[in-house]
């Protein structure tokens, strides 16, 4: 597969809200993934621990509504943009989330993502 059929398949599936079977399918065992921010997930390595990291924001955010646009594509790179409007359970404030996946393939898997927000 190209780099586009991947970035389109997988932003599908994120669109029809199969995040989990997106990630298995297309994510290195290898992936590496980074955050915007400080702290003990701000960088990521393995497909586990990348899922472990999804899990605990699921469960620590009440998502309201969201959105996913894209892909878009340039080379062995394609974005996605997520608008998300949820509560962190953490602090009860709803707030409106904007922000961009960068993902970079490489043999056919994802081998990573990059955060901007």
């Amino acid at each position: 597969m190209t780099t586009a059929e991947i970035a389109k398949d997988f932003t599908d599936l994120l669109k029809q809200g199969q995040n989990d079977v997106a990630a298995e399918k297309y994510k290195a065992d290898d992936i590496v993934s980074y955050e915007a921010m400080e702290g003990p997930m701000a960088v990521c390595n393995g497909k586990e621990a990348v899922k472990q990291k999804g899990q605990w924001w699921e469960e620590n955010n009440e998502v309201h509504n969201g959105s996913v646009e894209g892909p878009y594509v340039n080379g062995d790179q394609f974005a996605v943009r997520f608008k998300f409007d949820i509560t962190p359970k953490a602090t009860g404030e709803r707030v409106s989330m904007d922000e961009v996946g960068l993902y970079t393939v490489k043999n056919g898997k994802i081998a990573e993502e990059r955060f901007y927000y």
